[in-house]
């Protein structure tokens, strides 16, 4: 049975869908590693159709299935790769409870600024619910910053569950998702490339 990762954060525009293409792209190579799409943006439907077209990458499985079709299609899903990635909706409806609730982890990407903090409460809540495991992964982060340090602090004291593993700011997703690649495919030994293999292997350390 796979690995059933979801990507939920309540707020628009931290990153979430770029962040799933990536992590799936840099497992491709090594995982049977299917991607659901259930935020209806969209926006990695787009991306993995580009993928197709350019073709001569690692496959991936992609559905965009929702609504009562999406339990059978996680089941599915489930029996048949080593890792599935949810992209779930940014807001609190069906699919995304559906998507938290089939998580074996729930990846909460927030960036290093308090109302994407505030933001994640709702979705924080929401697995602790379920009982869903869950980390923040603090994403889109500018290279020097106080802001960050302080919203790290902020997490530190109230207790939340943090990933070492940053993701900064940085061009090079945005181009190889505009490419429908991941940025270890279209840039292997950026520093881009370098933070999203250590988130990756962070993840893969999870107990």
């Amino acid at each position: 049975m796979a690995m059933v990762i979801t990507l939920a954060q309540q707020k628009g525009g931290t990153g979430k869908t770029t962040l799933a293409a990536n992590i799936a792209a840099a497992l491709a190579g090594t995982r049977r590693v299917a991607l659901l799409d259930t935020d209806p943006q969209r926006s990695l439907a787009r991306w993995h159709e580009l993928r197709m077209a350019r073709g001569g990458q690692a496959p991936l499985t992609f559905s965009d299935m929702a609504g009562w079709r999406l339990g059978a299609e996680l089941d599915r899903l489930r029996r048949s790769h080593d890792v599935v990635l949810i992209d779930s909706p940014p807001q609190i409806d069906t699919d995304a409870r559906l998507a938290i609730r089939a998580a074996d982890l729930v990846l909460i990407p927030v960036q290093p600024s308090p109302p994407d903090l505030w933001a994640a409460d709702g979705t924080l809540k929401l697995a602790s619910a379920e009982r869903r495991v869950t980390r923040i992964v603090l994403n889109r982060v500018p290279t020097a910053s106080r802001l960050r340090e302080n919203v790290r602090a902020d997490i530190a004291a109230r207790g939340l569950p943090l990933l070492r593993t940053g993701i900064g700011n940085r061009t090079g997703f945005a181009q190889a998702f505009a490419a429908g690649l991941g940025v270890t495919e279209r840039a292997p030994r950026s520093a881009a490339a370098g933070e999203l293999m250590a988130l990756v292997t962070e993840l893969e350390e999870l107990p």
